[in-house]
């Protein structure tokens, strides 16, 4: 099972990034898919699930009505757009199916004018 998120970067506070992660080693279309961010001295939170059709998702309450997470079954990968970003938004992103396959290596997203 591999994960290879990518797409992060510097970004002002107020602007927008989309993250990929590009997924191999399973049946992706059987599964749903997670998002994850862990900032520094924090904990690695879950910020957004998609199930394994795209058609029902969920998100954390600080992410809600700024990021969208979708999935392209054909590709087996999943993507979250991020808009409106905060400085609070920096982290590192990481893609899941199953948190006990273990993680890629993330992407950096940071939030800083």
């Amino acid at each position: 099972v591999q994960f290879v998120e990518s797409g992060g970067g510097l970004v002002q506070p107020g602007g927008s990034l989309r993250l990929s992660c590009a997924a191999s080693g399973f049946t992706f279309s059987r599964y749903a898919m997670s998002w994850y961010r862990q900032a520094p001295g924090k904990e690695r939170e879950l910020v957004a699930q998609i199930s394994s059709a795209g058609g029902s998702t969920n998100y954390a309450d600080s992410v809600k009505g700024r990021f969208t997470i979708s999935r392209d079954n054909a590709k087996n990968t999943v993507y979250l757009q991020m808009n409106s970003l905060k400085p609070e938004d920096t982290a590192v992103y990481y893609c899941s199916a199953r948190t006990s396959w273990g993680w890629g290596q993330g992407t950096q997203v940071t939030v800083s004018s």
